[in-house]
Order: structure tokens, then C-alpha cells, then sequence
């Protein structure tokens, strides 16, 4: 069965820092734009960022700016998302999620419904 497999999360004092990982099972990513949403409780499912299948582009949601960056590490089959400056509002969980994308598009073009692998998620807690 192929999945995503996320991890990286805990728990986090406001200010602090966490880096997401997310790695395939049964499959490879060098093909796949990959981006990560989260969803905080009682909140819909949001975009935080993505990242080409070649790496060229990321593209980031407004408030994680400056504070977030995505990378990838083909050779090593993981996509990671660097968290800095953690807010309350970042708390929710992270989920990654894969399309396929041989050509290597600007990521921002898939809409979530295109994306067709998921993650079962990891909780991300700022709290003080």
C-alpha cells in the first residue's frame, strides 16, 4: 500500500522550533510535488506549503512566511518542513501529501483535492 509517513511533531513553547519529515512508503518522491497541510480542532484542513517534484519551487500560506521552509532530499526519499518561530495558531496537525508531477510544475497549481497520497498526521502543540 503506498502512504506517506510524517513525523517531527510534539509538543513546543511559543518562539521554539520543530522540523516535520515526511517519507514515503512503497514508493519513491523524486516524481511527486508534495505539500503539507495542517488542520487545527474545529478548524478546516489548510495549506501551509509545497514543494515541486524537482525542488525549483515552494510556495508558502501568508502566515508561515519568513517562519517556515520546506526542502526535499531526494536521495534520501524525505520531504522536510522547517518550523520556526512557532505561533499558538500553528498548533494543529500536519499532514503531507503527494501528486505525482513528472514535469516538475509550480506546486501552487494543485488544489487539495488533487493530491492523491496522504499521511495519517502529526500532532503539533505551541503551547506555553
Amino acid at each position: 500500500q503506498l502512504q506517506l509517513v510524517e513525523s517531527g511533531g510534539g509538543l513546543v513553547q511559543p518562539g521554539g522550533s520543530l522540523t516535520l519529515a515526511c517519507a514515503p512508503s512503497g514508493f519513491t518522491l523524486d516524481a511527486y510535488a508534495i505539500a503539507w497541510f495542517r488542520q487545527a480542532p474545529g478548524e478546516d484542513r489548510e495549506g501551509v506549503s509545497c514543494i515541486s517534484s524537482t525542488g525549483e519551487y515552494t510556495n508558502y500560506i501568508g502566515s508561515a512566511e519568513g517562519r517556515f521552509s520546506i526542502s526535499r532530499d531526494n536521495a534520501k526519499n524525505t520531504v522536510y518542513l522547517q518550523m520556526n518561530s512557532l505561533r499558538h495558531e500553528d498548533t494543529g496537525v500536519y499532514y503531507c501529501a503527494a501528486v505525482k508531477d513528472f514535469v516538475g510544475y509550480y506546486c501552487g497549481k494543485y488544489g487539495p483535492y488533487e493530491y492523491t497520497h496522504w499521511g495519517q498526521g502529526t500532532q503539533v502543540t505551541v503551547s506555553s
